[in-house]
């Protein structure tokens, strides 16, 4: 069940990452590079981030899960606190955060909203950013 779990968050990621330049260009933020599962072994703050998206001096991290739920919208929102210690060479950057989910329970996109963050969602074959033309994203 481990890995049928493993390879379902796989899929996910492998539906989102394609569309994250152009889902973030479209919405002014000009990333011009992904990379998956970034990793920082840094004892002070260890993490992993799935995707990453990033340009001069501004940046992405997006959080995948095939369902999202507050508890997961909490725990990123730590690790965007934590993220420049983990990462120290994007001290500069301007980071922004985003969560993806195929299924996402109830509310839950609303409190990441709230909170700044960007929501990735399925729609159709493809995702889409939900956030309204009027959303102003947190910068961590």
């Amino acid at each position: 069940m481990a890995r049928l779990g493993s390879r379902w968050g796989q899929f996910v990621e492998n539906l989102v990452e394609p569309a994250v330049l152009q889902l973030f260009q479209a919405r002014g933020i000009g990333v011009q590079e992904t990379y998956r599962r970034m990793k920082s072994k840094r004892p002070a703050a260890p993490m992993e981030i799935d995707i990453f998206a990033v340009d001069d001096d501004v940046a992405v991290a997006i959080e995948v899960k095939s369902r999202l739920s507050r508890r997961d919208v909490e725990e990123f929102l730590d690790k965007l606190q934590r993220f420049k210690q983990s990462f120290i060479h994007f001290q500069d950057y301007r980071l922004y955060g985003a969560v993806a989910g195929i299924e996402i329970d109830e509310d839950v996109d609303r409190y990441a909203y709230q909170q700044g963050l960007f929501v990735i969602r399925q729609s159709g074959e493809a995702v889409e950013i939900a956030n309204d033309a009027n959303f102003q994203p947190t910068a961590w």
